[in-house]
């Protein structure tokens, strides 16, 4: 006889089927219902981590359908009807066996499935009319609960605890990244944080973050960030490189990520090695902070992604530090921002087009960085809820570069 090791409230999953019933009645108002087909968005509207499709109707109790772990489905989930299937030719008697039939038309999660898939679904479900409803759940996920919230506070609490309090006693130069990072995790790993991060991006992978030491800050990536690094090799260009050490004067970044209860916290660290900071380094770093502190000013209710955006942007060019903001040459990304939960990459992105207003609840990773030619990237990055008054850091409240060594 077995337990679950936790479970999400019912109550909270009752509130997440409304927000997206509520998202899908705006944006998607022909549907009469949701099929869901990814791990995480399962597990956001069923609290397990389920391999098959979840349907989600406008009234009435979901179904999850899983082609493996029926039992553990079935211990974890607060779902009423949890039943098995083989294919997704089964779907229709399923839904309508368990009192919920499909609509004949219904919103998809069309980033949940792949091509081959998806042309499968059309083809077993030939009488169904096919929407997209990838937006409805990202406007769903992106106001957290108090419950959801409760978890990243302390993820947040930890992770801060951890660059800024642990780890700048443990590192040198000297050291090589690869050193560094593994460091790093053994801090993690010592508050609680549980090993696996998630990204939504196609074919974005995480794997602790990104650990540049100097010049690495600045190495052509491939990751939609602003920092760039070596990586460990070019088939995992995560992490940190055993080739590269840390060198007096000259900074380190840690871009690293918090996973606590599936729930993310991102921050960023930069710690500086050897005498004076240069001061070309400390002006760029301190134009990060106050980037930083007028987008936690002002994103607030009512505020638009794309108008905060282009404000760090045009402070940016006024300032002298548009050719390195938001990262250098090929490496630079046309965001300053993003939002975080389940995933560590979650709408909304403060980037161009997205104009729809911010909400008390939402969570955000604000991260103004400057890179450096020669030299690597300076900057901040933390996690910030947004409230009635503003956005919250619930990463600590101490922004400036580390001295180490």
């Amino acid at each position: 006889m077995f337990e679950a090791l936790a479970t999400v409230p019912k109550t909270e999953l009752r509130d997440r089927w409304q927000r997206c019933r509520a998202a899908l009645a705006e944006v998607c108002p022909r549907a009469g219902g949701l099929l869901v087909f990814s791990r995480v968005n399962i597990y956001y509207l069923s609290g397990t981590l389920g391999q098959g499709v979840l349907w989600l109707p406008v009234s009435g109790e979901p179904v999850l359908m899983l082609r493996k772990g029926l039992e553990r489905g079935l211990l974890e989930s607060g779902l009423e009807r949890v039943v098995g299937f083989r294919s997704f030719a089964d779907l229709v008697g399923l839904a309508r066996e368990a009192g919920c039939p499909l609509s004949r038309t219904v919103a998809v999660e069309r980033s949940g499935l792949s091509w081959q898939l998806g042309g499968m679904l059309e083809q077993r479900l030939k009488d169904v009319e096919f929407l997209p409803g990838d937006e409805a759940l990202a406007l769903a996920r992106a106001r957290k609960s108090e419950w959801e919230l409760s978890i990243m506070r302390l993820a947040g609490e930890r992770h801060h605890r951890a660059l800024h309090d642990i780890l700048p006693g443990l590192i040198s130069p000297g050291m090589s990244e690869r050193e560094i990072s593994h460091l790093c995790w053994r801090v993690f790993f010592s508050l609680g944080h549980q090993g696996l991060m998630r990204m939504q991006a196609p074919g974005e992978e995480i794997f602790l973050g990104h650990v540049s030491a100097g010049d690495s800050g600045n190495y052509p990536s491939s990751f939609n960030g602003p920092l760039g690094l070596r990586g460990e090799h070019p088939a995992v260009p995560q992490m940190g490189y055993a080739g590269r050490t840390w060198e007096r004067d000259e900074p380190l970044a840690m871009d690293v990520g918090f996973l606590l209860e599936g729930y993310h916290t991102d921050k960023t660290q930069v710690f500086w090695s050897g005498g004076d900071i240069p001061e070309a380094v400390l002006s760029a770093h301190s134009f990060c902070m106050d980037v930083q502190a007028w987008l936690a000013e002002n994103a607030r209710p009512g505020a638009r992604p794309s108008e905060l955006y282009a404000h760090c942007l045009e402070w940016a060019e006024a300032e002298g530090f548009a050719e390195g903001f938001m990262g250098l040459a090929g490496n630079k990304v046309s965001f300053v921002g993003h939002g975080i939960g389940l995933h560590i990459d979650e709408y909304p992105a403060l980037a161009r087009g997205f104009d729809r207003p911010l909400e008390t609840g939402m969570v955000l990773a604000l991260e103004p960085k400057h890179g450096l030619f020669g030299l690597g990237m300076v900057g901040v990055e933390n996690t910030f809820e947004v409230t009635d008054s503003g956005a919250v850091c619930i990463t600590g409240r101490k922004y400036d570069m580390i001295r180490v060594g």
